[in-house]
């Protein structure tokens, strides 16, 4: 019997594992409903780990996809990849075993269950690609493995879902019943994320008055997620420095690696998150990550630049002009530029952070969300689809962190990306919701004729049959 994840309030963690191609970004990409782990139709294109938020109806964790594990995997990074896919393990609290109902049982399969035996954590084996196979032809080959009863699902088609997230709360029962750990509303939690040696430890260091955490000219000093105390102008406020990219051993070839865990951790419980970056370094792909991370939660973002003092002045037009070609998904999130170590740019900052704060747990009344809804509406209508118009009726509160609107018309599943950016861009302007993504979400009206028929006149009965009997009932 399993124990549910040691840190409490903290989300589960489903590690990915198997052979090379058996399908486990496709099934990563359908937990997390992103396409953030790259699909390609050959072995290996997976090396490093990758996080996301998983969700199965209403249970959420953190889910990690691995590189390939076996012969298949590309020789010169083969070793990297096993590395990170044993660091997964270490973190799991329950692993998904992925194999393919296709190529059969593998040599590769076989050795992997040996591994995995030798290991603490429970396992769920998951035959995938067994769409078009019943489950006894799908599973035939796997019970050799010892691993339980395999469940097949069909991870490009989305089946088999609801069962796997049956079968992962029999082993983490703290999935199915996951609660957030409880907050004061009075008292907002912030998390300082970002790349190693970008300032973060500083920054909170500067920000509390005291050197509470560990602050080095190195990558990987802070190792875990440390929160503290602090209040800024008679306002009291959580704040967590994490550990960002950890530093991983150099056997493995790769000096630095993303503590996703801990981070997604210490997003999911926050309402605002400060991003730090390097002013003096280019603004790359990680940190664009770690912006998706935040951004993919809903969370309040404020990008902080660093370092920014003694920089010359083309060098910072420079870098404005980088943050808004490689981020223009975050419009919304106001940059500062700011010196953590000599403290400037903290007071407007900070400013932000509490606006921000304030707009993820706002109180949106019904009445005047509709209001904003029908001038939105009367300013710019939804563009009709086949020529039957969308009608947007009125409008709800459905959440906090981030603000949920609900929207109720018909035919609302036709809504296009563009015309719901469109309605989320009004919101946040009516409401002031700063630096504070907006989410929308549609329902349909029932329709109240739907079944019912209309009742005849003794006329209408007898042109009805003539018809029938003429062209035959309509099929």
């Amino acid at each position: 019997m399993s124990t549910p994840p040691a840190e409490t309030g903290a989300l589960p963690v489903v590690a990915l594992i198997g052979r090379p191609n058996v399908g486990k970004s496709t099934l990563f990409n359908q937990l997390t409903g992103t396409r953030d782990a790259l699909v390609a139709d050959f072995p290996g294109l997976t090396r490093d780990r990758q996080y996301g938020i998983g969700r199965l109806e209403e249970q959420r964790f953190i889910v990690v996809d691995t590189g390939g594990i076996g012969p298949d995997q590309d020789p010169d990074f083969r070793e990297m990849t096993e590395a990170q896919a044993t660091a997964a393990l270490e973190e799991a609290d329950v692993v998904v075993f992925l194999v393919d109902a296709r190529a059969g049982l593998d040599p590769a399969d076989q050795e992997i269950a040996r591994r995995l035996r030798r290991q603490d954590t429970p396992v769920v084996l998951v035959v995938n690609k067994s769409e078009g196979l019943t489950s006894i032809e799908a599973n035939a080959d796997f019970y050799a493995l010892g691993m339980g009863e395999p469940l097949p699902i069909a991870a490009a088609h989305n089946r088999g879902m609801a069962s796997l997230g049956e079968r992962l709360a029999a082993h983490v029962p703290a999935m199915e019943a996951f609660e957030a750990p409880p907050r004061d509303p009075g008292i907002p939690r912030i998390c300082v994320i970002g790349r190693p040696n970008v300032g973060k430890s500083t920054l909170v260091n500067r920000l509390i008055g005291e050197d509470r955490v560990v602050a080095a000219d190195a990558p990987g000093a802070t190792r875990d997620s440390v929160e503290v105390a602090f209040e800024w102008q008679g306002r009291s406020f959580r704040l967590i420095d994490t550990a960002g990219l950890r530093r991983r051993s150099k056997r493995d070839g790769i000096a630095e690696k993303f503590s996703g865990v801990k981070t997604l951790q210490a997003i999911e419980q926050s309402d605002v998150a400060i991003v730090v970056v390097d002013a003096r370094s280019d603004i790359g792909a990680q940190d664009a990550r770690v912006l998706g991370l935040a951004a993919a939660e809903g969370r309040s973002i404020i990008v902080a630049v660093n370092k920014w003092d003694k920089l010359e002045e083309d060098v910072r037009k420079q870098i404005r002009e980088d943050l808004d070609y490689k981020l223009p998904y975050l419009e919304f999130a106001p940059v500062h530029t700011i010196s953590a170590l000599r403290g400037s740019g903290l007071g407007e900052m900070m400013r932000s952070v509490i606006r921000a704060s304030d707009a993820a747990n706002a109180d949106l009344s019904t009445s005047r969300l509709t209001q904003v809804l029908e001038d939105a509406v009367r300013a710019h209508a939804p563009p009709a689809v086949h020529g039957r118009r969308i009608k947007l009726r009125y409008a709800h509160q459905g959440g906090r962190r981030p603000p949920k609107i609900v929207i109720h018309g018909n035919q609302t599943a036709r809504v296009s990306t563009d015309y719901k950016r469109y309605l989320s861009n009004r919101f946040r302007e009516a409401f002031d919701l700063f630096a504070t993504p907006v989410e929308i979400l549609f329902k349909s009206s029932d329709n109240p004729y739907e079944g019912r028929r209309n009742t005849l006149t003794p006329r209408q009965e007898r042109k009805r049959k003539r018809t029938i009997k003429r062209f035959g009932k309509k099929k």
